[in-house]
């Protein structure tokens, strides 16, 4: 390695790496560079240096990409919850574009070179698109502050007007960490004091309502500040507390408690409505949700004799799209508030076909095809992790007729394609934009049994 640390050096910067950051060549070494664009010349200081690659912080830029743009948020640099919002919208799909493409290439699935890759669907308003917000909290200077770790680090960046976040959650929880302040509510610090330590708002687009939970590692009183919340913002109908001891990166514990109104917010998805208890998952963007959707739904091309299988169902919201178009659906979810809402749903949408159930997408599947069970689709939308090694195996033995892979990690889809391709053929991949200015990019996959 002919690289050391501090080092600066002149780079021009050949293509955009899998987490938005740009990539050049200095004697023959793999730099990393955040910041830094397609195209550009640009001059950077060495941060760390590894083995077959160097990571820069960006010094300079000599000569400007075309597609660069000032980014609308004042502290982009610091915050790091977007990584290319100084990266022309146009341009930012084209990227993710390329993400699929280059997951595809380093996992290589049988003929990936011929994959059809369809362009990625984006928004015509690319902000305040987020409909959820998870900040974290802590003291800075005897005040509470809300907002999320700069990366790689344990930094708090106070958020106060988040371009992508809704605008409503973001008042919420501005008016929340005032209201802690005032009452003096212990907030979380990873070595002595237990208390708040994430606050999650959530709104459904279609209703308005909001729910709040107060992740919390001991028990407090939080009777006065819930009422003034309230009456500053009628739209609340649910506030929660949720108990996290531990010291794991996990955002929620086992234990939830509603502290005051209802147990569930509605919201709206293609030509059905349903309803969210404060842990279940649902998408953090309302309006690609309904893209993504779609897309999943003219994929599958089910007909009235299919028995359908929704892993990673959450609260049912894909399988509802084809409940009424199918023999029958099962889902399971790990989290029994989803499963719980996902059944209240399935009622409430007088569905008599639907069935769900608590656990593992891998052992569930497995034991209703031993039990007589046979899926001739499938729907799987799993976590970033991608899908289980057992449930890969079970899908190759059951083999459905038709199947979809939603997909939120380029990555862990193109691994799992590999594996997939012995029994499935890819029709094609089309991408969605979920999450505007970040890294990320969400894809359906139609996938037709060989």
């Amino acid at each position: 390695m002919n690289l050391q640390v501090k080092q600066r050096i002149p780079l021009k910067i050949k293509r955009m790496g899998i987490n938005g950051e740009g990539i050049g060549f200095y004697k023959k070494t793999l730099v990393f560079v955040p910041g830094a664009l397609k195209g550009e010349d640009i001059f950077c200081q060495i941060t760390a240096v590894k083995r077959n690659f160097a990571q820069a912080k960006l010094l300079k830029i000599n000569k400007a990409s075309k597609n660069r743009v000032q980014p609308k948020c004042p502290i982009y640099n610091d915050c790091g919850g977007c990584q290319i919002m100084h990266l022309a919208y146009k341009k930012q799909l084209e990227f993710k574009d390329d993400l699929i493409k280059q997951a595809l290439k380093k996992f290589q699935p049988a003929g990936y070179q011929n994959y059809d890759i369809h362009p990625t669907k984006g928004m015509a308003a690319p902000y305040h698109y987020r409909a959820k917000l998870q900040f974290q909290t802590r003291h800075f200077a005897g005040s509470v502050k809300a907002g999320l770790f700069a990366s790689n680090s344990h930094y708090l960046v106070a958020l106060e007007n988040c371009l992508v976040q809704d605008e409503l959650t973001q008042q919420i929880v501005n008016k929340a960490t005032e209201l802690l302040d005032k009452y003096k509510i212990p907030i979380y610090n990873e070595r002595k004091i237990a208390g708040i330590r994430t606050i999650m708002v959530r709104k459904g687009q279609a209703s308005s309502q909001v729910q709040l939970i107060f992740v919390t590692s001991r028990e407090l009183r939080l009777t006065a500040l819930v009422k003034e919340l309230r009456i500053a913002f009628p739209e609340i109908v649910t506030v929660a507390i949720n108990y996290n001891s531990s010291k794991s990166s996990e955002i929620y514990g086992d234990r939830t408690e509603i502290l005051w109104g209802q147990e569930t917010i509605e919201e709206e998805v293609l030509d059905y409505s349903f309803f969210l208890s404060p842990r279940a998952f649902y998408q953090l963007n309302p309006q690609q949700t309904q893209v993504l959707y779609q897309e999943a739904v003219k994929a599958l091309d089910i007909s009235k004799d299919d028995n359908l299988i929704d892993a990673y169902c959450g609260v049912g919201t894909i399988g509802f799209a084809f409940a009424d178009k199918v023999k029958s659906v099962r889902g399971m979810d790990v989290i029994p508030e989803a499963i719980e809402d996902a059944k209240k749903n399935a009622k409430a949408l007088g569905l008599t076909n639907a069935h769900y159930e608590v656990g593992k997408a891998e052992e569930l599947f497995s034991k209703w095809y031993q039990e007589g069970f046979r899926a001739s689709a499938l729907v799987v939308d799993p976590p970033r992790t991608g899908l289980d090694e057992r449930l890969i195996k079970t899908i190759l033995h059951a083999q459905p007729e038709k199947m979809v892979y939603v997909s939120c990690n380029a990555s862990t889809l193109a691994r799992d394609l590999v594996a997939l391709n012995k029994v499935y053929q890819v029709d094609y991949i089309q991408s969605v934009d979920m999450f505007p200015h970040t890294a990320r990019v969400e894809a359906v996959v139609k996938l037709r049994k060989k």
